[in-house]
């Protein structure tokens, strides 16, 4: 079966437009509630965060899940009322608490004080984590010049190795991958109180060179195509190459996103967003080299009159004499 990429053109281009849109629209409620378009986690804003978790081997601990306004209660009496808390666990017996930085008599403090409320927790599910303001802010300006170096560099690349319009196309291509994950992710914070830290970053980064690199095999198609057929229109040029490409493509996207899919199962808390990150990235990846990438430049050499390498009526000459 032959998919037919141009024709169907403004339908791929509506669905990344409305995701995109409804990122765009999570991300500026998010700025005004939380200060930042995603929930910043503490590898970015630095503070102390406790996870704590009921020892369920004792009778009657257990029975019922955390009260989250007796968490509130407690934090609020302990001046810390503007904590982020977080359930987890599908029977809500652990909980995260994200505050500001504590020292370890607050912390100890802290602790005896929700073991009264709610019940003996399991010190050895007990986690602590504190980072410096100083180091979390590092973190973040280093994360952001870590990806517009990535930018840089893969334009210039593709700069050298395809004309600029491929290059151009290309890299709005990445721009939408990495638009669609920060929205879904900014959503996601303003849901489910979901946080981006420096592993978040990486998945970014990740996203960048998978989604480059299924765009160049199918640019590498598109210029072979007209390099074979100078005389074939640009839409057909594209449909052509999509279609030769698309079973590497899509075989390829879905191996990657089974392993992704395990590791979001099983690999635990720490590795999950991580992982879920890279499967809405992969996608998207895979998604706009398809269907946007490759949309946009046949639109582009159509609209400047560039939409055959070499026009049929030169075509016709050359074979008269």
């Amino acid at each position: 079966m032959k998919l037919n990429i141009i024709k169907q053109r403004s339908v791929w281009w509506g669905i990344s437009t409305a995701i995109i849109l409804a990122g765009i629209l999570s991300m500026v409620i998010s700025t005004i509630q939380l200060g930042s378009p995603l929930r910043l986690g503490l590898d970015f804003v630095g503070g102390t965060r406790l996870q704590i978790e009921r020892d369920c081997n004792q009778p009657g601990n257990c029975d019922k899940p955390v009260d989250l306004s007796a968490v509130r209660e407690v934090m609020t009496a302990q001046g810390l009322g503007n904590s982020s808390i977080q359930l987890l666990g599908q029977n809500q017996q652990a909980l995260t608490i994200r505050t500001k930085t504590l020292d370890v008599e607050q912390r100890t403090q802290l602790q005896n004080a929700l073991s009264d409320r709610l019940g003996a927790f399991d010190p050895q599910a007990t986690q602590i984590d504190t980072v410096g303001p100083a180091l979390g802010q590092q973190l973040f300006t280093s994360g952001l010049l870590a990806l517009l170096l990535s930018f840089v560099g893969i334009f210039i690349y593709l700069s050298f190795r395809f004309q600029l319009d491929y290059a151009f196309f290309a890299f709005i291509a990445l721009f939408h991958d990495v638009f669609i994950t920060l929205g879904i992710f900014s959503i996601l914070g303003l849901v489910l109180g979901v946080e981006v830290n420096s592993l978040f970053v990486v998945a970014l980064l990740t996203i960048i060179g998978f989604s480059v690199n299924d765009t160049v095999v199918i640019y590498d198609r598109v210029r072979e195509v007209i390099s074979l057929n100078p005389e074939e229109h640009i839409d057909q040029v594209v449909d052509d190459a999509v279609n030769q490409t698309l079973a590497r493509s899509i075989n390829t996207t879905l191996t990657t996103l089974l392993t992704l899919t395990s590791i979001f199962i099983f690999g635990g808390e720490t590795l999950k967003y991580f992982s879920l990150a890279l499967i809405i990235g992969f996608a998207a990846g895979a998604y706009s080299s398809i269907f946007i990438a490759s949309t946009l430049l046949a639109w582009w050499r159509e609209k400047n009159g560039k939409a055959q390498a070499l026009p049929v009526v030169e075509a016709e000459f050359s074979d008269e004499t």
